[in-house]
């Protein structure tokens, strides 16, 4: 399988798990996996354009801000966010932002392309 599939394939599973958690009410889960869906959406982006992947999320950041602040600047405190579920509890007023920032995300990378 190519890596774009791979890629896609992920973003899918990630968001079927996503909504599954969100439906089951485990916030934490579904920011989670809203989470990973938008990394990956990041990475199938910057793989179409520069044929790499990051290695960590610094070198994703790094990307972005230079060559898609639009989505650098929603991720940057998305990122914030998401941290926190690894000590902290978070709601579903927290999950549906990350659910509501994978569509904008989507959108603006469906304009740019």
């Amino acid at each position: 399988m190519a890596i774009e599939d791979d890629l896609k394939a992920n973003i899918k599973e990630f968001l079927e798990s996503a909504e599954r958690d969100f439906a089951e009410e485990k916030y934490n889960s579904a920011i989670n996996s809203y989470f990973k869906a938008i990394a990956a959406l990041c990475d199938l982006k910057i793989y179409e354009l520069k044929r790499v992947l990051p290695k960590n999320h610094a070198e994703r950041f790094l990307f972005l801000k230079t060559s898609f602040y639009e989505v650098y600047e929603i991720l940057s405190p998305l990122f914030k966010e998401y941290t926190k579920t690894y000590n902290l509890r978070l709601g579903k007023k927290d999950a549906l932002s990350f659910k509501e920032n994978v569509e904008r995300i989507k959108q603006i990378f469906e304009r740019k392309t």
